[in-house]
């Protein structure tokens, strides 16, 4: 989906991940979804650069862009 963006199965659990480190997406965008900047980010997780920041937020764009059902489960 993104050449900054890597999923392996033995890093991080399979869980996406900025290419090269082991900082999830997750981690990126519950930071921005908590109010910090993207230079708060850049502060916290200095390997990042603001391109790894974008493209965390285009990987999850892409990804809710998808059909997703809800089921009740039994």
């Amino acid at each position: 989906m993104s050449e900054r963006i890597s999923i392996k199965a033995d890093v991080c659990n399979g869980r996406p991940v900025v290419r090269g480190t082991r900082i999830t997406v997750q981690t990126v965008l519950e930071f921005l979804a908590a109010g910090d900047s993207i230079e708060e980010v850049l502060a916290e997780y200095p390997r990042l650069t603001r391109a790894d920041v974008q493209a965390c937020l285009n990987y999850a764009s892409r990804v809710m862009g998808n059909h997703f059902s809800v089921v009740q489960a039994a």
